[in-house]
């Protein structure tokens, strides 16, 4: 079939993650969170509105909510969504500075806010999701969902190729970890409007998953991977954020997801319902773990190698299980080798 049946919606969740309130309290949040980043020593999110004034940003604890970026000027986007990320520091990106939807591009702005500057115009179908490539799949480069459903590859000098078409609005984005069947190191993306979710791969081949696997999740609009090594510093600033719309930041826990790891979060905009997505070996069950307290809208998970970023070997890379065994046949001739040499050295003595 190609839709979860709706009786789910109804169910106790197998596993309540619950939220609490992240963010103080100010005006410029009852305007509509939309979106929301880690940028390293604070947080920056995004209200539902055009012009100036349209970001914030809070400490690391919710607190201390203020404008962000007062004199950047950001156009019209569709239903007025700025979402926004935070730059790694790989790929040749900097740092902590923000990236934002406006219009059909993305406005780039120093991590202190004091100066920004147009990164990339001319995108096909107004931004919908920006991603940073943390674990080298795509080169480090930023992925970009729009509401036409096409997605992008873009480098630091802002060099833009269209990587796919899905031919709907595409919104959430993340990279599968391994263990998320066949699709490991590939670019999953969802579409609110049908509640597909589907696979792309660095060569731009798409497989719809749902209707491989016979299931949608209608209104899904953030999606993200619980990351393998979420909670494992014990740093209280790893955990789940999500802009609940309108009015604040909710927090669930890195304990929350305890057995979690690997699989997809995803939300939905129409019930509010979080699920889980999870590989079981031949196919993939979607279960209903958690409830937004009002409407989400973006979300990520904050985890130690977001909060010290460093380059690791892209997947392409990891040997094998067959290279490996080719490597230790080396090794054993060679310490064969050097094991002869020895003999006949002693020999000859």
């Amino acid at each position: 079939m190609l839709g979860l049946s709706l009786s789910l919606f109804a169910v106790t969740p197998v596993h309540a993650v619950a939220f609490s309130v992240f963010t103080d309290p100010h005006p410029v949040l009852a305007e509509g969170t939309i979106g929301f980043a880690f940028a390293g020593n604070k947080f920056v999110g995004s209200v539902q509105r055009d012009g100036t004034g349209a970001l914030y940003s809070t400490d690391l604890n919710g607190g201390n909510v203020q404008v962000f970026a007062p004199t950047v000027s950001l156009a019209a986007n569709p239903s007025s969504e700025h979402f926004l990320t935070s730059s790694l520091g790989l790929g040749g990106f900097p740092s902590r500075d923000i990236y934002v939807a406006s219009a059909n591009g993305i406005v780039h702005i120093t991590n202190d806010g004091g100066s920004s500057d147009v990164f990339v115009s001319g995108l096909s179908g107004a931004v919908r999701g920006i991603l940073f490539d943390s674990v080298g799949s795509f080169g480090h480069d930023m992925l970009v969902t729009t509401i036409l459903g096409n997605v992008y590859r873009i480098k630091s000098d802002g060099s833009t190729q269209l990587l796919a078409a899905v031919g709907e609005d595409t919104e959430g984005l993340d990279i599968a970890p391994p263990g998320f069947g066949a699709f490991g190191g590939q670019l999953v993306v969802a579409s609110e409007g049908s509640g597909r979710l589907r696979a792309i791969t660095t060569g731009g081949v798409v497989t719809d998953l749902s209707a491989t696997f016979g299931f949608t999740i209608p209104g899904a609009e953030e999606l993200t991977f619980v990351p393998l090594n979420l909670g494992a510093s014990g740093n209280p600033v790893e955990g789940f954020y999500g802009a609940n719309y309108t009015p604040n930041v909710v927090k669930a826990d890195a304990s929350q997801f305890a057995g979690f790891q690997g699989d997809a979060i995803v939300t939905s905009e129409t019930t509010g319902h979080v699920f889980r997505v999870h590989w079981n070996g031949s196919t993939f069950v979607v279960t209903d773990v958690g409830q937004f307290p009002n409407q989400p809208e973006d979300g990520i998970f904050v985890t130690a190698a977001i909060i010290n970023p460093r380059p690791g070997p892209a997947p392409e890379t990891i040997p094998t299980l067959n290279q490996w065994g080719t490597f230790g046949l080396i090794l054993l001739l060679a310490a064969a080798s050097v094991h002869r040499i020895r003999k006949r050295s002693v020999a000859t003595r």
